[in-house]
């Protein structure tokens, strides 16, 4: 199947690399092109209309509402055309509203449009192991699921447009608490003398951590004992992004959600120390590197 990509950051090649490996041909827009050059086996476009001219079925993989705003609405965008008979599948995390605002412009021009925002970063991605939540109509969610599973290992449909962006929000919302967590359990170890292998080993071995810990426990490691760390899946600035969405949505619901504020001003204090670029994780080291 030919398949459009609009976006090609870190998860839009990772989710392009996975859709070739099941045999499918890939189309793809990004703002920069060189990062599809990277990969031969896609052929580049010049703008999203391009894509969408292109192909039946395109995955819209962008960082946030700027980016979603000159993809759909800029000079030939998604939308400066009739979508009749196409799908356009949203894997972006933004709020409900917008991703409704989304779903009504295609609609507008004729087309059918899902969200599907996905837990995982790029290893999950490329290895088809996202957690994939999907909300629009159900018989574009039928027609879409089989290609949807093959860059799952679970999908969920959530019902009307929005859910999927809440249930999104509601998942990220315990991993943005855990990494600055994490960071406060080693800083309250003091100066005893515990290695920080020791220490991080007993922490996500405990009842208390998440998936993630295990393999991100080396990268935090290795920061804290050098100043630095490569590894940069999700980073903090674009977490800040997805945990103002949170405290937004906890308005919106009335929903009072002292916690996730709390993390949100370790992450915002760190990025204003230079950490913006750094992965999420790596705040883990926020608070011990900063004491020491």
């Amino acid at each position: 199947m030919q398949l459009g990509i609009i976006g090609f950051g870190k998860m839009g090649k990772a989710m392009a690399e996975r859709l070739i490996d099941c045999d499918h041909q890939i189309i793809a827009w990004n703002r920069t092109s060189g990062k599809i050059d990277a990969v031969p086996a896609v052929t580049a476009a010049d703008n999203p209309a391009e894509v969408v001219t292109a192909c039946d079925i395109n995955l819209s993989v962008l960082a946030n509402d700027n980016a979603t705003e000159a993809a759909y609405f800029g000079e030939n965008g998604i939308c400066s055309q009739a979508l009749d008979s196409k799908i356009i599948i949203e894997f972006c995390t933004m709020s409900p509203t917008r991703a409704q605002h989304l779903a009504d412009a295609v609609a507008a021009k004729g087309g059918a449009f899902l969200e599907c925002p996905v837990g995982g970063t790029v290893k999950p991605a490329r290895d088809g192991a996202l957690v994939g939540m999907a909300a629009g109509d159900r018989a574009v969610f039928d027609k879409v699921q089989p290609l949807l599973k093959q860059m799952t290992r679970r999908l969920d449909y959530m019902g009307k447009v929005g859910n999927a962006a809440a249930m999104k929000l509601a998942i990220n919302l315990p991993l943005m608490v855990y990494w600055g967590a994490l960071g406060e359990a080693v800083a309250i170890l003091g100066e005893r003398g515990i290695s920080y292998e020791q220490a991080f080993d007993i922490l996500t071995d405990s009842s208390g951590a998440i998936g993630p810990a295990k393999m991100r426990q080396g990268p935090i490691i290795e920061l804290l004992k050098t100043g630095s760390s490569g590894v940069s899946n999700f980073a903090v600035d674009q977490a800040l992004k997805d945990m103002a969405l949170m405290c937004d949505l906890a308005r919106d619901e009335a929903a009072p959600a002292p916690i996730i504020a709390a993390a949100t001003a370790t992450a915002r204090e760190a990025a204003d120390a230079g950490w913006s670029d750094k992965d999420i994780s790596l705040l883990a080291a926020w608070r011990k590197s900063n004491r020491t």
